[in-house]
This record gives structure tokens, sequence and C-alpha cells, in this order.
């Protein structure tokens, strides 16, 4: 049994293949290329409180939005331990400055051993002078000489001893003196850290803690930042971040915005690659601001990294495999330099009169 295609079908299969490719030729013109970032918008000189001690948390001075500044409080922490941990300094200060004074019972006693050796050692010289202006007269033994003479060195040795001893235990106190007054004054920094202040004029974004929750030393408790100045951060891919430097020109567009684009400029590159997405932060400060900001806020960024007036190019689609044109006289190799998504620099390889074909779907 013949089948025939239908006429109509038949047409539009011989007019599909004769149709011709589009064509077009390379024009001269500007061409920008920009590397490609995602955005996240946060408060300049954004950090986050932590407390000096763990406690309990009964008081809160401010509230989430509060505009607050340097030196205001913020919260306040009840422990016991700091008031008694001063307390027993205060009495460690005033033991080690009663163990310095004139009436120490530490130091007096080594000054009556000094002053009882000094009393021995004034008598064992009275006795070996006179000894030995006997022992010079031929009178007396030799033996009764060194004897005396051994028990007035002895005795002067005694009194050197004990003088460095008393200098000796002298500095020990002043050290302890000195180490129990640093002990006291850290004391009290510490309490008056319980009342927890602002660093910076800024905002209170976040408050982590409620009136009587407990606090500790390695959770923070509060976020604070700019009111005014929010920093475009924003996370490059790192086989595009040597091409970053600071001054370069973005163009922002926020989600909360979704028809508009604002202009930042680059003011700072982190050395450090994140190893878990491979990207690099970079901040950017808006030129034209929008008109209300949120930290959080998201989107995109489009960096410019080069710019020409005038110069050869195609559009991207035309393109075949990163470096190759079909032109009239087959497939030909173009050297290419800026691109962007819509279009390329052609370099070399290709004229403004060469024909060229848009690859086949």
């Amino acid at each position: 049994m013949c089948r025939f295609i239908p006429a109509i079908l038949l047409c539009l299969l011989i007019f599909s293949c004769d149709k011709p490719r589009d064509k077009i030729k390379p024009t001269f013109g500007p061409i920008s290329e920009f590397v490609y970032a995602s955005v996240n918008i946060q408060p300049d000189s954004l950090y986050e409180v932590f407390s000096a001690v763990n406690g309990i948390l009964e008081k809160e001075f401010v509230v989430e939005g509060d505009t607050v500044e340097p030196g205001q409080p913020l919260l306040q922490i009840i422990n016991s331990n700091p008031r008694l941990n001063t307390k027993n300094a205060l009495l460690a200060y005033d033991l080690a400055k009663k163990n310095l004074s004139g009436n120490s019972t530490i130091l007096s006693g080594i000054k009556e051993e000094i002053e009882t050796a000094r009393l021995k050692l004034n008598n064992d010289s009275i006795y070996f002078k006179r000894q030995e202006k006997l022992w010079q007269q031929e009178i007396g033994s030799k033996v009764t000489y060194e004897q005396k003479k051994l028990e007035y060195e002895l005795s002067k040795n005694q009194l050197e001893l004990l003088q460095n001893k008393y200098s000796r235990t002298r500095n020990e106190l002043e050290t302890q003196l000195q180490q129990a007054y640093n002990n006291y004054k850290n004391s009290l920094i510490i309490t008056e850290d319980y009342t927890i202040t602002s660093k910076i004029n800024g905002m209170v974004y976040a408050l982590y803690k409620k009136k009587g929750e407990s606090v500790t030393t390695i959770e923070p408790i509060a976020s604070l930042g700019s009111a005014s100045v929010f920093v475009i951060e924003m996370l490059v891919d790192e086989v595009d971040i040597v091409k970053l430097q600071k001054g370069q020109q973005c163009f922002v567009v926020l989600d909360a915005y979704e028809n508009e684009v604002f202009k930042a400029v680059i003011h700072k590159i982190y050395p450090k690659k994140d190893q878990m997405n491979q990207t690099f932060k970079v901040e950017a400060r808006f030129t034209d601001i929008p008109p209300t900001l949120y930290p959080g806020l998201s989107g995109e960024a489009n960096i410019l990294i080069g710019q020409k007036e005038n110069t050869l190019s195609i559009p991207r689609d035309y393109l075949i495999e990163d470096s190759k044109v079909s032109t009239d006289d087959g497939m030909i190799k173009v050297q290419v330099g800026m691109e962007n998504l819509e279009m390329v620099e052609i370099l070399s390889g290709i004229t403004k009169d060469t024909w060229i074909y848009r690859p086949s779907p």
C-alpha cells in the first residue's frame, strides 16, 4: 500500500531545507567585560557582642532597632562570682601591704636577727682585736687567736647573709604587693564588664537572649552595626578574583529593587579563599545608594573589569568552540579579547567585511 506525503507538509520540508542560515558582518563599537558576583548587604562595622563572664541576663537597656552610641549600656549580667573575687583580691592586697609595712612580722623579725648579729659581730670584733694584739706580743696561744678570728669572720658573714635576706624578702614582698594590686584592679574591671556597653555609634540589629536566660562567654548575645552605612558583600569565583582590584565599578541589582541598577565601587578584597565554596569575599560601597537598606538583602552584581570604545566584535552566539567562526571560506580560527554575555571582541582572524554564519542549532 502506497503512502503519500501531504502537499502542504512537502512544501514545508522543501522550504526548510532551502532556508538560508543567519549571517552578519562584524561591527565596530564599544564593549565591556564584567565579572559576576552574588551579593549580600550588611551594615558597616557589624560586630557580635559577647559577655566577659557566664551569668544570667538581668536587664535589657535597649531593644532591636534602637540607635546607640559608644559607652551606652546594652545589657546587664548578674553573677555573684565577680563580687567574691573582688573581695578576695582586696583581702590579698591588704595582706600584702601589711607584710611590707614596718610593723610586718616578716621584715621586723629579720631586722631583729640583723640587730642581734650586729651586736655579736661587734663583740666578736672586740675579742678578736684584743687577742690579735696579744698574739703580736707573743702572749697566748695561736689556737686561741685563730678561734677568735674564726668567730669574728663567722659573725661578719652571718650579718651579711641576714642583710641580703632582708633585701631579698623586701623585694619579694613589694612584688607580691604589686601583683595583689593588679589582681584587685583587674577584678574591678571584670566586675564592670557585667554591664555590657556599645563600642560604636550604630544600631542594635539583634538580641539573642531574653531576660532570665543564661549567658556564656562563647556565644553572642547581640549584634550591632552602623545605622546608616552599608557594605556590599560579594562572593567572587576563584577563577575571576585575579581580575579584580580596588576602585573598580560595580552594577548591583537587589531582589528588593527588581528593576533598578545601583552603582558601587570595590573598596576591599579579602585575600583568604573560602574552601567550602571556592570563592573570595569582596566588599564594595554604594555610590548610588538605595532609598532603604536592611541587613541580609540579596542580589547580584556585575563588576566592570575592562572597557573599549571602538573595537571589532561579533555576537557571542556566532562564536564556535570559543575560538572559531563559520565563513564563506569555511571554518576560521579567530583570536578573541574582551567578552561578555552578549558580545565578543575579535583581535584577529576576520575583518569587518567578513560574512560569518550563526551555528546551526
